[in-house]
């Protein structure tokens, strides 16, 4: 097991810093940098400083240095906790995502656990009732889900929420509260709105486990354990809860790595666009479309990591729930 976690270690450093430097290859790949952008806006205002504004500030970001010069900067200085500057905001990236980080890390626990706790029973349910209504029914709802955009979900709950029930559904607080101190009303009312992102994020996700548990259940109901389970006399919940779903849940704990642990990062991005959350995912778009070069590059370091300690975690908790895996 120490040989396993010391080579997946090694690889993990080897990764990220592969996808660190594609990462700035790729951002620097369009015509122009952020300060191209910035100067065009300054000219539009009629300032006529902007030229100087620019030079300024390309000496500052240290964007008149030759690229692999910046990079070995940036990455030197990320192993010291020092992950740049933002062009945009002008502010510490790490100052920026750390206002963000609790946000999305409580918004994808509970989306999580909104996924799990619904998609495990239903993907049972609809293996063990095969081909009934209820199967057909958790059937329909799944393929909905898998088919529906959780942006275009969120659009739609919106409209309704402002326009019919005349609702504030944006945002993870009420007005009152955005910008108080954390009091235990402040946190009752984050509960109060966490639960409507956290089910929309979800959906998608509900649906795709669903599919997953009812296939892998069935093929798993089929095996000759089960069968003998049952010639034993054991009633069919034990066998099927006990026995047969500790099997067919392997492939949702790996899922549950490279899923959720990337989320942290990122969150649902497009949900939380439309219903304007406090999280790290559109300030990471925005980053990319703007061509802030530190800020996206920590966002995407950050996002690797995360994919990487998941899979791992996903590994570890697999040897542990199903004793035939063994890491070596």
């Amino acid at each position: 097991m120490v040989n396993y976690l010391i080579r997946r270690v090694g690889y993990a450093l080897i990764m990220i810093v592969l996808v660190s430097f594609v990462s700035f290859v790729i951002i620097e790949l369009p015509p122009g940098d952020f300060l191209t952008q910035k100067v065009e806006q300054l000219r539009a205002r009629g300032d006529r400083s902007a030229e100087q504004q620019v030079e300024m500030l390309r000496r500052r970001y240290g964007l008149d240095k030759p690229f692999l010069e910046r990079y070995i900067n940036w990455a030197t200085n990320f192993l010291r906790g020092d992950f740049g500057e933002s062009f945009e905001f002008e502010r510490p990236v790490g100052e920026i995502l750390g206002a963000r980080l609790g946000y999305t890390v409580v918004l994808a626990l509970a989306t999580t656990l909104i996924t799990w706790f619904l998609a495990i029973p239903l993907g049972v349910i609809s293996a063990v009732k095969q081909y009934s209504l209820t199967d057909q029914i958790i059937s329909v709802i799944s393929f909905i889900g898998l088919g529906m955009p959780g942006f275009l979900l969120a659009l739609i709950i919106m409209y309704f929420a402002i326009i019919v029930f005349n609702l504030e559904v944006t945002g993870l607080f009420s007005p009152q509260f955005q910008d108080a101190p954390w009091s235990f009303a402040k946190f009752m009312d984050l509960l109060g709105h966490l639960w409507l992102p956290a089910l929309i994020a979800a959906v998608t996700g509900i649906g795709g486990l669903v599919r997953i548990m009812r296939g892998n259940l069935l093929d798993t109901l089929g095996q000759p354990f089960v069968e003998a389970a049952r010639a034993r006399g054991l009633k069919s919940r034990t066998v099927t809860w006990k026995h047969a779903v500790r099997i067919a849940i392997n492939p949702l704990i790996t899922i549950l790595g490279s899923e959720v642990f990337p989320s942290i990062v990122v969150g649902s991005a497009l949900v939380s666009i439309v219903l304007n959350l406090p999280t790290i995912g559109p300030v990471f778009v925005d980053s990319l479309r703007k061509l802030d070069m530190y800020l996206a590059g920590t966002c995407i370091v950050f996002l690797t990591i995360m994919l990487l300690v998941g899979n791992l975690v996903a590994d570890l908790l697999l040897a542990w729930v199903d004793p035939r895996i063994r890491l070596e």
